[in-house]
């Protein structure tokens, strides 16, 4: 019953996340400059986590929904809740190695 569960949550943030790519949606990264020089999404944007602060404007301005990614998701998740509380649609796409087997 648990994995069920499991199954069905993961399986419905898979499914947001196609949802959000497939209408314009851009996927944001996180990482650390270290942490994406050594691989990353192509075409992704990236922002560290401690820069976002300052680009949140920049981000609002591109008018688009954001699939935030990390290294495991801690990150993306309070990313994510930094964008949605500033009124930009974002869901939290997890670790960016998983959301780019996922594409």
């Amino acid at each position: 019953m648990f994995m069920g569960f499991l199954e069905f949550i993961f399986g419905a943030k898979k499914i947001k996340v196609k949802e959000y790519l497939k209408n314009g949606g851009v996927i944001l990264d996180v990482r650390t400059q270290r942490e994406w020089d050594k691989g990353h999404i192509d075409n992704a944007i990236h922002v560290p986590l401690d820069e976002l602060k300052d680009k949140v404007n920049e981000l609002k301005a591109m008018n688009k929904s954001f699939v935030v990614c990390c290294e495991s998701g801690v990150r993306s998740a309070k990313a994510t809740k930094y964008l949605v509380v500033n009124n930009i649609k974002a869901t939290n796409g997890g670790g960016w190695v998983s959301l780019k087997a996922s594409l």
